[in-house]
């Protein structure tokens, strides 16, 4: 029990600066981009919008927590599912500060790999979500008050009101829940998986049952797209197929247990059930791909010497910020209304 609290809190004061940038990037799109101009780029069927979603979110700093509010907030707003769960699939898996810090331990051949794995995955799953789900239609966009309508006009708060009401008091009510329960789940896998057992007993087994067992391990626990980096190297370094790694790369932080109970409620059962297909079908591939150019020898080569890095004090401030967020979004959204 010692263990799951202190993993649970972990993750918590991980997670935390990224999921409050997330809610504070959505509140900022709430009142800069209009629901037009969503709709225009992102709405709509075909594959131009999939493509731009997932074009779009290769550089983003965003991990799959950090994503699920911005995305709601768009699909709110008139983006189409498709784009959506491109977003969804491209943006956490890479970003900018990770891709320098894959280069910096992995070398150039992962750097390069990691943002074109993420978008040809936004590209797979979009375009599979406009064709099997392309019927569902985004709830309607939220109707802004008319230029013309001057009482209106003036009885509107300030944008920075907007902004704060709209990330850090509508979505942590809409996804508190949710993220809780995966964070729950996420945290028993943690503390009660040895962190060795896979590279000790996968490194004498064959590739293709070490990408399985990595892609199930990556995909219901959370891990950043920054901080998966040191875990694959040490995996690696122990024998792991750099191949197998690949597959933790993508599925750690395309996905975890939070995201996947979030996009279910919010997008529906279809598309989440395309998103986590689509997530480990790429990641197998990527994976095959990589054994089949690189050799461990040659990956291990590659790497880098690397040093741990904990959450410290501005993460653990943020953890509270943020669990005091979510109770209060839970407390808002399902306790006040039947009291």
């Amino acid at each position: 029990m010692a263990d799951f609290i202190q993993n649970l809190w972990s993750m918590l004061a991980q997670m935390s600066p990224y999921l409050l940038f997330g809610f504070l990037v959505a509140g900022l799109l709430s009142i800069w981009i209009s629901p037009s101009v969503i709709e225009r780029h992102l709405g709509g069927k075909g594959y131009g919008p999939v493509l731009k979603a997932s074009l779009f979110g290769v550089p983003l700093p965003l991990c799959s927590c950090g994503v699920i509010p911005v995305t709601v907030s768009l699909y709110k707003q008139g983006a189409s599912r498709a784009a959506a769960v491109s977003f969804l699939l491209s943006t956490p898996q890479t970003g900018v500060d990770s891709i320098f810090v894959t280069y910096s331990l992995m070398g150039p051949f992962f750097a390069v790999l990691r943002p074109i794995a993420a978008f040809l995955t936004g590209l797979v799953g979009g375009a599979l979500v406009s064709i099997f789900d392309g019927s569902s239609s985004p709830p309607p966009p939220e109707e802004k008050p008319s230029p013309e309508n001057c009482s209106c006009r003036k009885n509107q708060p300030p944008k920075w009101i907007k902004m704060i009401r709209h990330g850090f008091i509508t979505l942590p009510s809409d996804i508190g829940l949710p993220m809780l329960i995966g964070l729950l789940i996420a945290a028993a896998i943690s503390a009660w998986v040895p962190e060795d057992l896979f590279a000790v007993q996968l490194a004498a087994g064959s590739n293709l049952i070490a990408m399985l067992v990595m892609m199930a391990v990556g995909i219901p626990i959370y891990v950043c797209a920054t901080a998966s980096v040191p875990i694959a190297v040490a995996l690696i370094a122990k024998g792991l197929s750099p191949g197998a790694a690949m597959v933790f790369l993508m599925t750690g932080p395309a996905t975890n247990a939070a995201s996947l109970s979030t996009i279910w409620s919010a997008l529906g059962s279809r598309s989440a059930l395309i998103y986590l297909l689509t997530t480990a079908f790429c990641a197998l591939a990527a994976g095959l791909i990589v054994d089949a150019l690189l050799t461990p020898q040659k990956a291990v080569e590659m790497m880098h010497h690397h040093a741990e890095s904990s959450a410290g004090l501005f993460g653990n401030l943020c953890a509270v910020t943020l669990l005091g967020l979510l109770l209060f979004g839970i407390w808002r959204k399902n306790i006040r209304k039947t009291s």
